[in-house]
C-alpha cells in the first residue's frame, strides 16, 4: 500500500474553509471507478484552534451587534454555495434569517454559520471519500513550522475546549497556511501608552478583534476617548449603546419609514436614541473628522446603473502594452495613468446622474442632453501631455452650463472638513450631525443619488484595480504610494463604510450627547503627572476633553513584519519566509505588508530565495501581492477577479494534488 500523502491546513476560518471545499470539490470529480487505481491516500490535519469554518473572526458566539459589512447578496466562501443562497435555504425555518434581505447587512456571527455549513459539507465529501484516509481536527495553534528534508514539521500547542495545556507536532507532505488576522505588535506610540497607562492605572484597549475585547470593563458614565472612525468605530458604539440596553426609535410613521418592505432594509428615516443609562460619553476622533460614508441602500454591491466608461481593463490594458514612458516594460502609473481615467468616470457619473435626476439645475430636460453629451465629448478627449487640462475644461463647463450644480472635488470628498476652523465646539457637533444626516438621506435615495453613485463609480473602478494589482501591472513604487497610500484611503471613507442604519443610529446618538466629535487632525496624549488622557483638535477652538479609557478602534496592523504571532514571527527567523522585498522611490528595498511568495499558487520564498514548494499562502499574508486581501469573494464573481480568493484556493488544491500525483 502506498504511504499516505498528508495535507495540513493551518488556519481553518474563511481561507482555509474554501480550501477544504474546493479540495472536496476536486476529489468529488475524480472519484476513482471500480477497479481503477485511487493513487496514494490522503490524511488530511486541520489545525484551528477555533470552530472549523467561523474560526476567529467569524465565530458563531461573538455579539449580534457585529454587522458584515457586505451586504448579503455578494460574499461567498464557495463558487458552488454562496451566503444568499444559504440565506435563501434558511428563511423558511428561521425568523433570523427570514428578516434579511438580499441588500441586508447581516450578524457576522450568522455568516459564521454559513462558513460552519460549508466546512460542514466539505468534511462529509473527504470524511466518506475512498481516497481520504483521515480527516482530524487539532484544536491548536501552530507555534513553528520548519523543513525537513520532503515533508514539513509543524508544531503545535494544545487549545481544546478542556483546557488540558498540551503540545504535539505532526508531519506534513504540503502545508496551507491560511492563518488570517493574528496578533500584531504595537506600534511604538500603542506601546508607551499602553506601558504608562498600565502604571498610571488607566484604561488602554489597543487595536483588537472587537469579538475579543472586554466591553463590559469600560464604565459606563465616564468619558471614553476613541482613536478611529472606521468600522471598529461603529462596532464599538453599538456594543456601548444598544449592548447596554439602549435603543432606537424612529421619529416617522411606519408609512414614511418603509417598515412593511422591513425584510429588504432596516426602516427608513432620522432615529432617536432612548438612553439605558449604562453609557460611557464617547468622544471619537480621526484624521478626516468623520466617519466613513453610508453605502447606498442599493440592492447591489456596485449599483446596477453604475458603468465604467474611461477606466476599464482594455484601456489599462492598453497602457501596459504601448509601454508608458518613464514606467518598467508591462508596468502603469497609476497617479499619472489611471488615476486620471477613474477621476473622469467618477465625474461623468456624478453629472449625468445630476442632470437626470435634476434637470432645472441645468436649464431643463433638453439642456441637461445637450449639458450630459457636451461633458462626454469633453471628458472623452485623450492628452499625452498636460493631463490636467481636461478637469480645467469640463469644471468650465459644469460651472458656465450649471452654475447652480455646483462643482464636485473628488479629492476632497475624504476630508469634507478640510481647512475649514470652527469657533466652538458646539458648531463643530452640529456640523458633523448635518454631515451624517445629509450623508444618511443621500445613502437612502439610492441609484437616484449622483453621490453615491459617482462613489458606486470609484468603488466599481477600485475592484479592477485590485484585478490589476494582482496582475502586476503596477510596479512597487505607485502600487505603495499611490494605491495605498492615496487612493486606498479615499476610496475605503467613501465606498467602504457602514449600513445607512449605522449612520442614522450615529447621528441619533450625537443629538443625545453620548457621542460627540472632536475635529480633524487630532492630538491624543497622556499627561503623567495628572495621571490622564486627552485630546483635541487644531480645526475646533475648544479645550481639550480628558478621560481615563482610551480605546484604539481599529484592527491588529496586517503586517507580517509587525506580526506577534508565533508562527510567522518563526518563519521569519528561520529564514523560511520574508517580507517581500518592495522597491521604493529611492531606488532601496523595503519590507513589504505581506510575505514574499510566487505567482498562484502562493509559495512562500525564502530569505535565500528558494521557493518552498508545498508550502502555500491564503489570505491576509498576500497582501504585498493583492490588494484588499480581507474582502471576500463576491458570488458569482470572477476567480481572477472579484472572486480571486476562490481563485487562489482552487489553484492551491490542483498544486497539492499534483503533488500527490
Amino acid at each position: 500500500m502506498r504511504k499516505p500523502f498528508r495535507i495540513a491546513v493551518v488556519g481553518a476560518g474563511p481561507r482555509g474553509t474554501s480550501f477544504l471545499d474546493r479540495l472536496a470539490h476536486a476529489l468529488a470529480e475524480n472519484t476513482p471507478k471500480a477497479g481503477e487505481k485511487a493513487g496514494s491516500p490522503l490524511e488530511i490535519v486541520i489545525l484551528e484552534p477555533f470552530e472549523i469554518g467561523p474560526g476567529h473572526v467569524w465565530r458563531t458566539d461573538q455579539s449580534r451587534n457585529f454587522l458584515m459589512n457586505t451586504p448579503a447578496m455578494f460574499p461567498t466562501a464557495s463558487p458552488d454555495y454562496s451566503f444568499d443562497q444559504w440565506r435563501l435555504e434558511n428563511a423558511p425555518h428561521r425568523a433570523d434569517v427570514a428578516a434579511l434581505g438580499a441588500g441586508s447587512y447581516p450578524p457576522r456571527a450568522l455568516y459564521g454559520e454559513y462558513l460552519r455549513d460549508i466546512a460542514e459539507r466539505a468534511l462529509a465529501v473527504l470524511n466518506t471519500h475512498p481516497r481520504v484516509q483521515s480527516v482530524t481536527h487539532l484544536h491548536a495553534e501552530v507555534t513553528s513550522l520548519r523543513a525537513s528534508g520532503d515533508v514539513y514539521v509543524l508544531e503545535y500547542r494544545d487549545t481544546a475546549p478542556d483546557g488540558t495545556p498540551a503540545s504535539g507536532a505532526t508531519l506534513a507532505d504540503a502545508v496551507v497556511l491560511a492563518v488570517g488576522h493574528v496578533p500584531a505588535k504595537l506600534n511604538p506610540r500603542q506601546q508607551v501608552a499602553g506601558e504608562q497607562a498600565a502604571q498610571l492605572g488607566l484604561m488602554y484597549l489597543p487595536p483588537n478583534v472587537p469579538p475579543d475585547v472586554d466591553w463590559g470593563a469600560i464604565p459606563a458614565g465616564e468619558n471614553v476617548l476613541i482613536r478611529g472612525l472606521g468600522l471598529n468605530f461603529f462596532d464599538a458604539v453599538t456594543e456601548l449603546t444598544t449592548g447596554r440596553g439602549g435603543r432606537f426609535e424612529s421619529l416617522l410613521s411606519s408609512s414614511e419609514t418603509g417598515e412593511d418592505d422591513a425584510a429588504a432594509r432596516p426602516a427608513r428615516g432620522p432615529l432617536r436614541y432612548v438612553p439605558s443609562g449604562q453609557e460611557p460619553r464617547m468622544w471619537a476622533a480621526s484624521r478626516r473628522g468623520t466617519p466613513y460614508r453610508a453605502k447606498a441602500a442599493v440592492d447591489a454591491f456596485v449599483p446596477t446603473s453604475v458603468s465604467l466608461k474611461f477606466v476599464t481593463e482594455e484601456s489599462i490594458r492598453a497602457l501596459a502594452s504601448s509601454g508608458v514612458p518613464g514606467e518598467s516594460a508591462g508596468k502603469v502609473s497609476f497617479a499619472a495613468h489611471v488615476w486620471p481615467l477613474i477621476h473622469r468616470d467618477v465625474l461623468r457619473t456624478y453629472y449625468c446622474v445630476l442632470a437626470e435626476q435634476r434637470p432645472e439645475l441645468f436649464g431643463g430636460t433638453e439642456a441637461a442632453g445637450s449639458f450630459a453629451a457636451r461633458l462626454e465629448e469633453l471628458l472623452g478627449a485623450q492628452r499625452v501631455h498636460g493631463q490636467k487640462v481636461w478637469l480645467t475644461s469640463v469644471r468650465r463647463h459644469v460651472e458656465q452650463s450649471a452654475p447652480g450644480a455646483g462643482w464636485l472635488d473628488v479629492p476632497r470628498l475624504g476630508h469634507p472638513f478640510d481647512q475649514w476652523g470652527f469657533e466652538s465646539d458646539a458648531e463643530y457637533q452640529s456640523a458633523v450631525i448635518a454631515y451624517l444626516d445629509e450623508d444618511a438621506e443621500s445613502a437612502e435615495r439610492g441609484e437616484s443619488d449622483p453621490l453615491k453613485m459617482a462613489i458606486g463609480a470609484m468603488h466599481a473602478a477600485r475592484m479592477l484595480v485590485k484585478k490589476m494589482v494582482a496582475e502586476g501591472v503596477f510596479d512597487d513604487v505607485t502600487y505603495q504610494n499611490d494605491i495605498l497610500r492615496t487612493f486606498e484611503p479615499l476610496v475605503e471613507g467613501l465606498a467602504s463604510g457602514p449600513p445607512v442604519q449605522r449612520i442614522r443610529e450615529l447621528a441619533a446618538l450625537a443629538r443625545a450627547g453620548v457621542v460627540s466629535f472632536i475635529g480633524p487632525e487630532p492630538t491624543f496624549t497622556l499627561d503623567d503627572e495628572r495621571g490622564i488622557f486627552s485630546a483635541e483638535s487644531p480645526w475646533v477652538d475648544t479645550k481639550p476633553v480628558e478621560s481615563r479609557v482610551m480605546l484604539e478602534a481599529m484592527m491588529p496592523a496586517n503586517r507580517v513584519a509587525k506580526t506577534d504571532s508565533a508562527l510567522l514571527r518563526q518563519l521569519q527567523d528561520d529564514g523560511l519566509a520574508q517580507p517581500r522585498p518592495m522597491l521604493t522611490e529611492d531606488g532601496e528595498f523595503a519590507p513589504g505588508a505581506g510575505f514574499h511568495v510566487t505567482p498562484r499558487p502562493h509559495r512562500l520564498i525564502s530569505r535565500d530565495g528558494d521557493v518552498q514548494e508545498g508550502l502555500y499562502v491564503l489570505g491576509l499574508q498576500l497582501s504585498s501581492v493583492q490588494w484588499g486581501t480581507a474582502i471576500a469573494a463576491e458570488a458569482g464573481g470572477d476567480p481572477d477577479g472579484s472572486a480571486r480568493t476562490l481563485g487562489d484556493a482552487e489553484a492551491a488544491v490542483q498544486a497539492v494534488l499534483a503533488r500527490v500525483r
